[in-house]
């Protein structure tokens, strides 16, 4: 078989969401392949969904039920267990993809040798097969036969994992899997894979739909989920360790971790949560304090944010509390200016 399209699902029946993404994939153009839907503990009635499709299509689709709430990661794993093609993609249930996807991911693969093949997507927030607002992904300049320089980039930005393919064999020959049991796995997941694969090429299309709704979980801003954020920095790190490919992309991983695990969960926590934590905001501090005291110095930091962005992390590494209550005025005061000017 030549491609295993993965698909979690967790509480997608609702305003047709799930249809959408599940005949897109049924329509994909590329001959011999099987979708594998992987209902996650779902209490709506996503599984009655998937059942019919795995009546209506038997010959390629079949469903995995958990019964117990993995979350994506988990779901994405047990996906991996039952896969039968020589590529694998994955798909989240809210989103869909263009007919041809798929078949011009492979014949990329086939045409240059390359192990891994990715797309851009685009941004929507209808069910429609309109192009959206486009989101490259990934550089040309990361792409080709992989050395120490490409990699270097892939560590800081192995993009979305949903818009491509991987060879099915490097997956099982490294024991690739995502982290289960938590939010942002793609996070931890993207770079330990990427540096595992040896030639990556990309087709500069959006052939990917990533539906923008109130349910994604970029939108559900949490403290809970900004903890998990900071587990899957720490879990990057230690995979990294484990596999043994921490030490010759150091400061590439300082990095990652640093925009991951800090600066990213920082800044969302104080704009997406009502009353943040001095508490939290300690913690944050000390996480990235005992795993990168340095990190202000990285030469990758200090290019790729700005320099106001870069005072008030350095004020929020010497006060939390400093921090909180100049970043609430500071926001304040533009919301006012904003709302006079408006």
């Amino acid at each position: 078989m030549k491609l295993s399209i993965i698909v979690p699902v967790y509480n997608m029946a609702a305003d047709n969401k799930l249809k959408f993404c599940l005949d897109s994939l049924i329509e994909q153009s590329i001959a011999d392949y099987e979708i594998i839907a992987v209902d996650d503990a779902s209490t709506d009635a996503s599984v009655e969904i998937l059942r019919e499709y795995e009546s209506n299509y038997p010959w390629k689709f079949k469903v995995i039920q958990s019964y117990e709430n993995l979350k994506q990661g988990g779901a994405r794993n047990k996906g991996i267990d039952a896969a039968r093609g020589k590529w694998i993609g994955f798909v989240d249930s809210d989103d869909w993809v263009a007919p041809d996807m798929y078949k011009k991911l492979i014949k990329k693969a086939e045409k240059t040798g390359a192990d891994v093949v990715g797309c851009d997507y685009c941004m929507v927030d209808s069910h429609t097969m309109n192009v959206g607002k486009l989101m490259p992904n990934n550089t040309m300049d990361q792409t080709g036969v992989l050395d120490h320089e490409r990699y270097k980039k892939l560590v800081m930005n192995p993009g979305s994992m949903v818009i491509k393919i991987y060879l099915k064999s490097v997956i099982d020959t490294y024991q690739l899997r995502f982290p289960e049991n938590t939010f942002y796995e793609d996070n931890c997941a993207s770079p330990i894979w990427m540096l595992h694969f040896t030639h990556f090429e990309k087709i500069e299309e959006p052939l990917y739909y990533y539906y923008q709704h109130d349910l994604s979980t970029v939108h559900e801003i949490s403290q809970e989920k900004c903890e998990m954020r900071l587990l899957m920095g720490k879990k990057l790190i230690e995979e990294a360790r484990r596999y043994g490919i921490y030490k010759p992309y150091r400061q590439e991983f300082e990095f990652a971790f640093s925009k991951l695990y800090y600066m990213n969960t920082l800044f969302t926590y104080m704009l997406g949560v009502k009353n943040p934590k001095v508490s939290f905001l300690k913690q944050i501090a000390e996480g990235i304090r005992q795993e990168f005291p340095d990190f202000q110095e990285n030469i990758y930091y200090q290019n790729a944010f700005d320099e106001e962005q870069k005072r008030l992390a350095a004020m929020h590494m010497e006060s939390p509390l400093k921090f909180k209550l100049y970043y609430q005025l500071l926001c304040f005061y533009r919301h006012k200016i904003r709302h006079i000017k408006g």
